[in-house]
């Protein structure tokens, strides 16, 4: 079996005129954390969307899991086990903490077409145990999302994350809204998928974080890959060149 779970080869997105993404070659390793960085507009966020199927790619090939893959939506990719965490958070603002955790995924207690039956029990004990074990601490699980503070909504989507990632995790900027003690919240459930295996990619405008959580960072400026390097190899001097266009305009051979 190959060591690299996920390879994009040439991906690309275009809207109209606007090359938003151009020939990204990218790959990540079985257990592998890899930070995807770069100013506004650089194209991180789309090439995640183009990765997941939120959008489809205008051209390029993506490889999960060993094969080639073309999902037709996100709903897809998390069944062949991409567990996202956009900037959107896609929650459902009427929904309590366990409805939201288990949403498309929810456990029955007998299914019959229209007359199925959820089983509230299972899916709450169950959302507590999540909680319990990414050290989310939310004081009313019952309490619809739309009552929570951002910050608890933050730590809802990514504690749903942490509780069924499979196979890949992608957080796209997981912090940014977030205060110091629910940063660090969240730094520690990327810790224990780092301790579990689980590879992620981590989309971050924070310097200090990426160095703190990965072992790789890949540059993006202007919709293209311009550095990939080895955490132990570089400094947030040399990242910021990257990022700035002061070093290096060529796509870095990936590691």
């Amino acid at each position: 079996m190959s060591d690299i779970i996920l390879e994009t080869r040439g991906l690309t997105k275009r809207y109209g005129g606007v090359h938003a993404l151009e020939d990204a070659n990218f790959t990540l390793r079985r257990g592998e954390h890899v930070a995807v960085v770069g100013d506004n507009g650089a194209g991180k966020s789309t090439f995640v969307r183009q990765i997941t199927a939120v959008e489809q790619k205008t051209a390029g090939q993506v490889f999960f899991d060993g094969q080639e893959v073309s999902f037709t939506g996100p709903l897809e990719a998390r069944e062949a086990g991409i567990e996202t965490v956009f900037q959107t958070l896609a929650l459902a603002d009427d929904l309590d903490v366990p409805a939201n955790l288990f949403l498309g995924r929810e456990i029955f207690r007998f299914r019959m077409g229209p007359f199925s039956v959820l089983d509230h029990k299972a899916m709450r004990a169950r959302t507590l145990e999540a909680l319990k074990t990414t050290a989310v601490k939310i004081p009313n699980v019952d309490n619809p999302i739309r009552n929570m503070s951002g910050g608890q909504r933050q730590c809802v989507a990514i504690a749903r994350t942490a509780a069924f990632a499979s196979k890949l995790v992608i957080m796209d900027e997981p912090t940014a809204a977030l205060g110091v003690q629910e940063t660090a919240q969240v730094e520690n459930i990327i810790r224990g998928l780092k301790e579990r295996g689980i590879p992620m990619v981590l989309i971050s405008h924070n310097l200090r974080q990426v160095f703190d959580l990965v072992d790789r960072i890949v540059v993006f400026r202007r919709g293209r890959i311009v550095a990939s390097l080895r955490k132990d190899e570089t400094d947030g001097n040399d990242i910021v060149a990257y990022i700035t266009g002061v070093k290096g305009n060529a796509e870095a051979a990936m590691a």
